[in-house]
């Protein structure tokens, strides 16, 4: 815990600024500029007021809310949008943001203040150059260049083409035109965030990892800008975007022009191929550096943060206000010991649950499987066991005096506080909790402290198989997947399928499930769905928990029935233009060259 002190009491430091207009125009520096600027040390103040912008998870309805993973509840932001309800006016344009601390990366707003500070920052190092030694302006230009990326990359991710601003815009100096900018397209916005990212892993002024210990640990690196730059490759190579009608535009009457605000407008298969070979290089350049972290079970700890696996991440520190997180509050059993601990806002559907293999490797409607659905907890790989909590589970985290078992199922005779409730209490609605990044030393409560992982090194090689796959077929594919899986406890493809005989097609749904499986509750099923042109299809289906009950409920002497429980009364409406969101009416309103999104 120690190694945060350092950066996390930098970002304590700090008076955040803040406008309510995207045409942040005015500097709002609160110290005078020469002030500001004269030393290092006061412009690092200026850039961990930047850093301390990144969110949080704070929030009972995080982005997989919206997918068909989890179930949260209809007290939340997801729920209405489940309803098909998404316009430039509901919620003030942000259809799916229940809380800015959480989710506002996609508030046109709030990324254009922040993208205001970068440029800023930018300006002004320049302005006083004389005031730094070479290595420290190099290292936090370049900082503040993949700060600025990734604020982008988190909007052009909902929206599409963005305003690309690489100086603060000032009324006292800009003419309108110059301060009342059309949108960038989607392939404009892609070649300025790769160009970047790719400048900066070619300058090397960063360094490639920060460990346990290292009073810098948060602050961006090379590996990080690689891997944000492989995984925007991916994005934008994915089918979604590279087709001559981007999924967005499908059927909602789009113009040319809006076409491409959405997508490339055409397909390319080098764009695949170049998402491959950017996230071969990591595994070239930083294998070894990067590795995969061996216990899931153990790897959201405090102790463990920035370990091998661990890419770039926002630092947190448990029970330091302004630096916590409410997270562990919302997730994992409501009731432990009989204590009533958490709002059980993380409920895995059934449709998740499936996706997770045997410990043979096989899933579970293969042949070969051995899956039992009267006992469809048993034999499962690893990694169920240590993200999910289902009936009967065995729950002993380190705070607790003692073990507990989790009963969700329906049970007159023992009646569990955890049971199965298809209505507005806490207690889970699927039949399932999660467990995965639950703190295991501390008991649920909003003073969680360990840090969020944007990005890990399972990922990176997630991207790389699917790229490569897409790109070239399956052959090389073999050992990245096998190396993930291996890590996991499963056996290799070629034992659990008899050879390397998987065809593209088939190895594409072995990535997939592999990709939603490993990062299950970390924010990336939603882009995966846009990405993949699937969500359509998914998220306009019924989901389902499970239902567990005997046949004889007076004294149990007869059948535990295991019952998919179609979630019929939970909404499931999904229109094309859903799959990027609207811009703001208000932010249209003020600028009249910014072309809405099709479909709104």
């Amino acid at each position: 815990m120690k190694n945060k002190i350092y950066f996390l009491a930098i970002l304590m430091s700090v008076v955040l600024y803040s406008c309510n207009d995207y045409l942040d125009t005015e500097s709002r520096n609160t110290l005078t500029e020469p002030t500001q600027w004269a030393s290092e040390t006061n412009a690092d103040v200026y850039l961990n007021g930047i850093y301390s912008t990144l969110n949080k998870p704070n929030t009972p309805d995080p982005l997989d809310s919206f997918t068909d993973d989890n179930n949260g509840g209809p007290y939340w932001k997801s729920w209405q949008w489940k309803q098909g309800i998404a316009t430039p006016e509901v919620n003030g344009g942000y259809p799916m943001i229940q809380d800015g601390t959480a989710n506002d990366f996609m508030s046109w707003n709030v990324v254009y203040q922040r993208i205001r500070k970068c440029n800023e920052f930018l300006q002004q190092v320049e302005a006083y150059k004389a005031n730094y030694s070479e290595e420290w302006f190099n290292k936090r230009v370049d900082e503040v260049r993949y700060l600025r990326a990734f604020f982008y990359a988190g909007l052009w991710q909902h929206v599409g083409g963005v305003i690309l601003l690489t100086e603060p815009l000032d009324r006292n100096t800009m003419t309108e035109e110059q301060l009342y900018r059309a949108r960038d397209t989607f392939e404009a916005t892609y070649d300025f965030l790769t160009k970047e990212l790719g400048e900066i892993v070619d300058n090397g002024y960063l360094s490639v990892k920060y460990s346990h210990g290292d009073a810098n640990a948060g602050r961006a690196t090379l590996a990080a800008a690689l891997a944000l730059k492989g995984w925007i490759e991916l994005y934008a190579a994915s089918p979604g975007f590279n087709a001559a009608i981007p999924v967005a535009a499908e059927g909602t009457g789009a113009t040319p022009e809006q076409v491409k605000l959405v997508g490339f407008g055409n397909y390319d298969k080098k764009r695949w191929e170049t998402a491959a070979a950017t996230n071969k290089r990591f595994l070239t350049l930083y294998k070894g550096t990067y590795q995969l972290f061996g216990d899931m079970s153990k790897f959201w700890s405090e102790d463990t943060e920035y370990n091998s696996e661990v890419i770039w991440d926002r630092p947190l520190e448990r029970n330091i206000s302004g630096l916590t997180s409410d997270f562990a509050q919302k997730g994992g059993p409501t009731y432990i010991l009989g204590k009533y601990y958490t709002w059980g806002n993380f409920c895995p559907t059934q449709e998740l649950v499936d996706q997770f293999c045997m410990d043979n490797g096989l899933s579970i409607d293969h042949p070969n499987s051995g899956y039992d659905p009267e006992n469809p907890y048993k034999n499962r790989e690893q990694r169920f066991y240590d993200f999910i909590v289902y009936d009967g589970a065995p729950y002993k985290m380190n705070w607790m005096e003692k073990e507990d078992i989790i009963y969700t199922r329906i049970d007159k005779v023992n009646p569990s506080m955890n049971e199965i409730e298809l209505g507005q209490s806490d207690v889970t609605r699927t039949g399932y909790y999660f467990k995965k990044r639950m703190d295991p030393d501390n008991a649920p409560s909003d003073g969680y402290g360990i840090n969020y992982v944007f990005f890990r090194y399972a990922e990176v090689l997630l991207n790389y198989a699917e790229a490569q796959n897409e790109a070239y077929g399956p052959a090389e594919v073999y050992d990245a997947v096998n190396e993930l899986r291996t890590a996991r406890g499963l056996p290799t493809l070629e034992v659990s399928y008899g050879g390397k005989n998987l065809t593209q097609d088939q190895m594409r749904e072995v990535i997939q499930r592999e990709r939603r499986v490993e990062l299950c509750f970390e924010n990336k099923r939603f882009y995966d769905l846009v990405r993949w042109r699937t969500a359509f299809d998914v998220l306009n289906k019924e989901l389902h928990g499970m239902k567990i009950y005997n046949t004889s409920p007076d004294d149990n002497s007869g059948k535990w029935v295991y019952e998919r429980l179609p979630l019929s009364s939970h909404p499931h409406i999904f229109t094309q233009k859903m799959y990027l969101c609207p811009i703001p009416y208000s932010v249209i309103t003020a600028n009249s060259k910014i072309i809405q999104n099709p479909g709104y």
